[in-house]
């Protein structure tokens, strides 16, 4: 999911050529770049490259800015379209909502995350398990889209698609039960905050044989089968 990797003054270049592209075709993006430049444009290059968390974030949202430029600059709805139908389903979903509602709405975090990613206490949680799920979607055929901004502002791990294309926020902890109740309703709250329509909360034990088999399991059949406005808790 990661683009090529970028030097920081590749990066920093990269940026403010985005910039001047979005003020022209999409203001919302414009400023979120801005605000993402200010934050790093003084950082020297030796110390920006040692936090590779940072990097991975920047180039991130290059790739997605300019993804979302490409598809914004198409004028004719229907080469939209089509721009929309070769993705997968994650990455339409990703690209024709989540994203524009990020650019669109206030994102309460953005500071928070911003400076705890700066500072080195941001790692996108339980990165091992993450991997291994991921490629055990990926072997099934289905789809998957990770995120540093889904998974800081909208507190989803991953976004998982199955047989119906129903694509599927998923939160994963290792949290026990009764440890996880304030996680789980900040949780929901931060889906309902982003109009996100049903997600599900999922807490596993890596202790457990085959916990990574029952996570992609669990995923999919809800990606199919979750109602709309439902925030599902679901133990392993």
């Amino acid at each position: 999911m990661r683009p090529q990797p970028l030097q920081p003054q590749e990066i920093k270049q990269q940026l403010k050529s985005l910039i001047e592209e979005a003020s022209t075709i999409d203001p919302n993006l414009a400023i979120r770049l801005k605000q993402i430049n200010r934050w790093v444009k003084d950082v020297k290059d030796g110390s920006l490259n040692a936090k590779r968390f940072v990097l991975f974030f920047l180039q991130q949202i290059i790739t997605d800015a300019r993804t979302y430029l490409d598809i914004k600059s198409l004028t004719d709805e229907d080469k939209r379209q089509q721009y929309y139908q070769e993705m997968n389903p994650c990455q339409r979903y990703w690209y024709s909502y989540l994203f524009p509602k990020w650019l669109e709405e206030k994102d309460p975090n953005f500071e928070t995350w911003k400076k705890n990613l700066m500072a080195g206490n941001f790692d996108q949680s339980d990165t091992k398990i993450l991997t291994a799920v991921a490629k055990e979607i990926k072997q099934r055929g289905w789809d998957l889209w990770q995120s540093y901004i889904a998974d800081a502002a909208m507190a989803t791990d991953i976004i998982v698609s199955h047989e119906l294309q129903n694509p599927l926020c998923v939160q994963l902890t290792s949290l026990s039960d009764v440890n996880s109740q304030d996680k789980f309703t900040k949780w929901e709250n931060q889906l309902k905050y982003w109009d996100i329509e049903r997600g599900l909360f999922l807490s596993y034990n890596p202790g457990m044989d085959g916990f990574i088999k029952q996570i992609v399991d669990v995923s999919l059949e809800n990606s199919d089968h979750l109602p709309i406005g439902v925030y599902l808790k679901f133990n392993l």
